[in-house]
């Protein structure tokens, strides 16, 4: 029997090492799938970004290129007596405007009568038991609202938005952050 023992151990060693290895492996598997949903999120926030910088670009005058042939073409046209010297500054405000306006529309369009995003994240929320993260609020959301497009980066907004007002509980376990409604407990007394 003093034989079978030496295979049994060497067994044992190896039996470890793959279970080892394989809760590495697992760990690792769950690290990539969280940089890659936070890459997947910094992709959306900058596909955004883009949209509303291309809304302001055609707003202020459409390309860079197309804006130096209009300063040319105004050059010989004489400005206003009544904009004197601030005309940049009234120019910029009002282009600053414009473009604040597109980007409104263009980031959360909303039909009158529909419920703002806060109002779903909050509503969502309030039938959950366990707190959720942005991504799987606005997944929900999806699933919910197929008629609305719903972007990840939005739903943390209204999600800050819901913490800002003391309607909603944020908390983080390592690198995630997870949103609750504020319980009963934990809310502010005496409004």
């Amino acid at each position: 029997m003093s034989g079978n023992l030496p295979v049994q151990s060497v067994t044992a060693d190896y039996a470890q090492r793959v279970a080892d290895d394989l809760a590495a492996n697992r760990s690792e598997q769950e690290r990539v799938r969280s940089e890659l949903a936070r890459l997947q999120d910094e992709l959306v926030r900058l596909e955004d970004s883009e949209q509303v910088l291309t809304k302001m670009q055609e707003v202020l005058g459409g390309t860079p290129e197309q804006a130096a042939k209009q300063r040319k073409n105004r050059k010989g046209a004489a400005v206003p007596a009544a904009r004197g010297s601030n005309s940049k500054t009234a120019a910029g405000k009002s282009a600053a405007a414009a473009g604040r306006k597109a980007s409104k529309k263009t980031v959360s369009p909303k039909k009158v009568g529909e419920p703002t995003w806060l109002e779903l994240t909050t509503a969502y929320l309030g039938g959950q038991s366990e707190p959720r993260s942005a991504a799987e609020v606005a997944a929900s959301l999806t699933e919910a609202h197929p008629e609305r497009t719903v972007q990840v980066t939005v739903v943390r907004n209204s999600l800050e938005q819901g913490v800002a007002q003391g309607l909603l509980e944020r908390s983080k376990q390592g690198r995630s952050v997870f949103y609750n409604p504020v319980s009963a407990s934990s809310a502010p007394s005496g409004s």
